[in-house]
């Protein structure tokens, strides 16, 4: 086979198709033309990197195609077709993706899962799915225990594991390497993927509890990331990203990881959890341009790093509540902030769960690039998004709609408020092997029923306002948005997280309380804050409800003592939380 010749981002660009898309740095949304775009016009870059691994476990660009394509030939090999589905199990790594890739480019059909689903999960999962296949590392196999009627790889090393031998772990099993095999060209390019074939199943567990399997084309994927690659930040060759999300959610996969191959970045991983002790020094040597974030991190670092200096006694915080000296002190915390993030940051994107309101505010006056999105996995993801200058934010909104989506809101009150409703190539097939499902989520004329209430300004900016499901009707039949009110119990002092539930006629508000540091600052006992902590929630309803109208008032508080049980993606599963029926039900405690 001859020297490929450069497949330029121009060359991309000159492409007219019929369906009137413009292309950006691929020639057409299939997985193999993505292949080949980059490492075409990356072949000696590094593009994926693990901290404090050394060089020689470094990926280049023409590696990762090489490796997947050479596991594409082995996959072939032992009878994968079109249509097969094979799951994909493990934290992110550069394995993860030469997995992804080898079997997309053959027609296969990926199923990822999120390493933090429990083992029942799992192999519902691979039930549901029909998977022929599994790749799964160490650290997970053992929730695979009874499969035995799988093709099983081992994902931290590409090694197909025929079976365990006696005396054998899965860890140290003999096998076969997927990467050391000889490419077959003509079988590979035999099996070549349609656009609209379906090149992901993503199954989600949401905070309603239902787990649906997600289809997600070629075209679906890589439009979304191609879309985006110069709308909200400008990219260069060889800049880096610090990836510390799941590749298993669509958000991280088509954001995090397709985008930035597009444009040939460097992908860092931390290798491990990103906890302060190894996240700190990787943001000071990685030093990343790109980050992507759930709004926990943020908000953590918010309320250890920034809200007491700014709620503190000293000349910073009586600077920080003068009109004048303000926006020169949130501009200063502002540098500093992104000096602690290595001082390089041009994007921050922040997604898959809601921000708070007065971090959002912090960040944008003290001139911080973050970037929000919005979107479903349905949506792969992105339906709209800002971008991370400060021209571009505009606290309280999303930002604009994506240009290839059109955004409709069904039903809307008076208020303008509606349901987002989306068409675009972007949309998902639909669920898989659930057909009167995918028709529920449809409208007659083809917008996929996103369950999100939003607002759009005259401008196009897309701003939400909650869950169609969570919404709670007031005694006179208003609109009532509980993600509103946890707002304003979020950003008071010593409070973690609340939720806000129906209650007998009434709100009920679950606020869990920092005892540790409500012990700190009143400097008592936790035994002691743990009774302070009754009484301070008390004062937090007549606080919240001052600043509520008549009918969204608290009727009654709860000191939530354990954590809530939350979605992979952050988000509370609120289906846990449900009304109380029995008013003997009042004295026990949620799980």
């Amino acid at each position: 086979m001859g020297k490929k010749s450069k497949i330029t981002e121009k060359d991309c660009r000159r492409i007219k198709r019929s369906d009137g898309m413009r292309m950006k740095t691929v020639k057409g949304y299939t997985f193999p033309e993505f292949m080949e775009a980059i490492s075409s016009r990356y072949p000696k870059r590094t593009c994926y990197k693990v901290f404090r691994t050394g060089e020689e476990n470094d990926l280049t660009y023409s590696q990762l195609v090489w490796y997947a394509r050479a596991s594409a030939s082995y996959l072939l090999s032992l009878g994968i077709n079109k249509g097969d589905r094979i799951a994909i199990i493990g934290e992110s790594c550069p394995e993860w993706m030469v997995m992804y890739l080898s079997i997309v480019s053959i027609g296969a059909i990926a199923v990822p899962v999120l390493p933090d689903f429990p083992s029942r999960d799992m192999l519902s999962i691979l039930h549901d799915s029909g998977a022929k296949g599994v790749a799964v590392n160490t650290k997970h196999f053992p929730k695979l225990e009874g499969v035995d009627d799988l093709l099983l790889f081992r994902l931290d090393d590409l090694v197909h594991v025929p079976s365990l031998p006696d005396g054998f772990s899965f860890a140290g099993a003999p096998g076969f390497s997927l990467i050391k095999q000889k490419i077959n060209a003509k079988a590979i390019d035999d099996s070549k993927p349609e656009e609209m074939d379906t090149a992901s199943i993503i199954y989600t567990s949401g905070t309603t509890g239902t787990s649906k399997g997600v289809e997600l084309s070629h075209m679906n994927i890589l439009r979304c990331a191609d879309l985006a690659t110069d709308v909200y930040v400008s990219l260069k060759p060889g800049e880096k990203v610090l990836s510390i999300l799941p590749m298993s959610h669509v958000y991280e996969f088509t954001i995090g990881q397709i985008l930035p191959l597009m444009k040939g970045l460097e992908i860092n991983f931390l290798g491990r959890q990103p906890a302060v002790s190894i996240l700190l020094p990787a943001l000071a040597e990685i030093r990343p341009h790109v980050m992507l974030s759930v709004p926990l991190l943020i908000e953590k670092v918010y309320k250890a790093a920034v809200l007491p200096v700014l709620k503190g006694e000293d000349r910073i915080a009586k600077l920080a509540k003068n009109p004048i000296t303000k926006p020169l002190v949130m501009r200063t915390i502002g540098r500093k902030l992104k000096k602690t993030f290595g001082h390089r940051l041009k994007f921050f994107g922040i997604g898959g769960a809601p921000l708070d309101s007065e971090v959002e505010r912090f960040l944008h006056d003290a001139h911080f690039p973050y970037a929000l999105g919005y979107g479903l996995t349905e949506t792969s993801p992105l339906v709209a998004g800002c971008g991370s200058s400060h021209r571009a934010q505009r606290p309280g909104f999303i930002g604009q709609v994506v240009s290839d989506d059109s955004v409709i809101l069904l039903d809307k009150n008076t208020e303008g408020i509606g349901e987002i409703a989306v068409k675009g190539p972007n949309v998902m097939k639909g669920y898989y092997n659930k057909p009167e499902l995918t028709a529920e989520v449809f409208t007659e004329d083809g917008y996929f029923r996103t369950g999100d209430l939003g607002y759009l300004d005259k401008k196009g900016r897309l701003a939400i306002r909650g869950r169609v499901k969570t919404m709670i009707l007031g005694p006179g039949g208003e609109n009532i948005y509980p993600e509103m009110i946890e707002t304003l119990i979020n950003n008071l002092d010593f409070v973690e997280e609340s939720l806000v539930v129906p209650e007998d006629g009434g709100l009920l508000a679950l606020i869990k309380i920092d005892i540790s540091l409500m012990a700190d600052k009143m400097k008592i006992s936790v035994q002691e804050a743990q009774k302070e902590a009754e009484k301070y929630i008390a004062s937090i309803r007549k606080n919240v409800n001052s600043q509520l109208s008549a009918f969204s008032k608290i009727s009654s508080v709860e000191l939530q003592e354990k954590p809530f049980e939350r979605t992979p993606t952050q988000k509370i599963k609120r289906f846990l939380y449900p009304e109380r029926r029995k008013k003997g039900d009042k004295d026990e405690k949620n799980v």
